[in-house]
């Protein structure tokens, strides 16, 4: 039962460091698998005050919803050899992975929904710094490592 918690900060410290530096670093090559994310999603969430229409159609186009399933499943895929000696973690990281799923989805067609239960992924697509707030589900790498930058009523009106 340990590898319950072991894999939900697992799964939120693998949400940190692949945003900031795959989608983000990596993402801001055009020539790089990952530029959907910046390229594509980070430009359709600014245009259209945080919503993504990509989300609205089932993943079945090759796009920036279907590339994130894309490598949902292959992250999902690469833990399965653990599943008989560590059945709790590996089982919560398959859960951490549709959860992730299923608020960044969410999160992006109802941007009000997601500015109450997910302010620091708004906060890191409509804020001034998109360098920072890189956790989706929860904001604990966020702040353990420094990187949470609420935006305030301030920050607002100065954009």
């Amino acid at each position: 039962m340990i590898g319950i918690p072991i894999g939900l900060l697992t799964a939120n410290a693998v949400e940190w460091v692949f945003h900031k530096h795959i989608l983000h670093n990596r993402g801001r090559n055009r020539d790089s698998f990952w530029s959907f994310h910046w390229h594509d999603h980070h430009r359709n969430v600014r245009k259209n005050g945080f919503v993504d229409e990509d989300y609205r159609n089932p993943p079945l186009t090759w796009n920036a919803q279907t590339k994130e399933v894309a490598a949902l499943v292959a992250g999902a895929a690469a833990v399965t050899p653990l599943l008989p000696v560590a059945p709790f973690f590996v089982g919560t990281l398959y859960y951490s992975a549709w959860n992730y799923y299923r608020v960044h989805k969410r999160s992006h067609l109802d941007p009000d929904w997601a500015r109450e239960n997910l302010p620091w992924h708004y906060d890191h697509h409509m804020g001034p710094n998109p360098n920072a707030n890189w956790c989706v589900t929860r904001p604990w790498f966020d702040q353990i490592m420094g990187t949470r930058e609420p935006m305030n009523d301030r920050t607002l009106l100065a954009q």
